[in-house]
């Protein structure tokens, strides 16, 4: 059941009255206050009935906390979403996969057998529903009867990428949750880049820990799996990278290569055991 507070901030945010976290967090974390604008609910009530879209807000008991001490502008304050928002209420029951939007048949083999084992243990597997890693990450799950949790950069009525809304629907069917904090839609190129890096944060918010599958450096390909990453250490959660020797020259682990230099512990199954 949608509280009539979220529903309010879900008209404030999609008419531009609150912009952004940080805003929120300075000027509008006063229900009393909040209550003073006007707002239709009872058509934002049947507009989100209609898409069958869940709005939940930090002034509903059940919202997700964090114990992680974040900045205004790093602070989730309300979500949209489809699936059960449960599977939030314990970061420590999630782990995070993320990598490459170009995984070679070796490198998705490699990532299913640690999906598969990441299961097993009884985890549900945290992801962004890119091409690539995500992919398999959030596809293994479900073939491994295990839940898995989609972090949008996104508004859910236009999820992105738009050929993984079938597999958006099925983690849903499956018992799963794809959420995000945008209602709407980007309006140029700066936005949408912030929005996939602000989403990056959540998926380490909310995880036990972060499993970089495969990634290239900064300027040698995408790599925006590192703003997970380097999240994850901020906010003090687990890193585990996936790599072997024979990975060294190839470009797709050239981030991974990095951390392990750098002292990062390589995902096995000991690792994941002792998770």
């Amino acid at each position: 059941m949608n509280s009539n507070i979220s529903l309010k901030l879900f008209g404030l945010i999609k008419t531009g009255v609150i912009k952004t976290n940080a805003h929120f967090w300075k000027s509008f974390y006063n229900e009393d206050y909040i209550n003073t604008f006007p707002c239709d609910l009872q058509a934002i009530k049947q507009e989100l009935e209609a898409k069958g879209i869940n709005v939940i807000s930090v002034f509903d008991k059940n919202f997700p906390i964090t114990n992680a001490k974040l900045k205004n502008s790093e602070k989730p304050f309300f979500f949209a979403y489809k699936g059960d928002i449960t599977l939030l209420n314990n970061a420590d029951k999630n782990v995070a996969v993320i990598g490459v939007l170009t995984p070679t048949n070796e490198t998705v083999e490699r990532e299913q057998k640690v999906i598969k084992s990441l299961t097993k243990k009884g985890y549900n597997i945290v992801s962004g529903l890119a091409k690539g890693c995500d992919t398999v990450a959030h596809s293994e799950s479900i073939k491994n009867n295990a839940k898995t949790i989609v972090f949008l950069p996104s508004t859910i009525e236009n999820i992105y990428p738009k050929e993984n809304v079938g597999l958006a629907n099925k983690i849903v069917e499956n018992g799963g949750l794809i959420i995000t904090e945008y209602v709407n839609e980007s309006k140029n190129k700066y936005e949408t880049v912030k929005r996939f890096i602000e989403r990056d944060r959540l998926q380490a918010l909310y995880s036990k820990a972060v499993i970089l599958i495969a990634s290239y450096r900064k300027n040698e390909g995408d790599s925006g799996s590192r703003h997970a990453f380097e999240k994850a250490k901020q906010y003090g959660k687990k890193r585990l990278v996936m790599y072997r020797e024979s990975d060294s020259n190839d470009l797709t682990f050239g981030l991974n290569k990095d951390y392990v230099m750098q002292g990062e512990k390589v995902v096995s199954q000991k690792e994941i055991e002792g998770l």
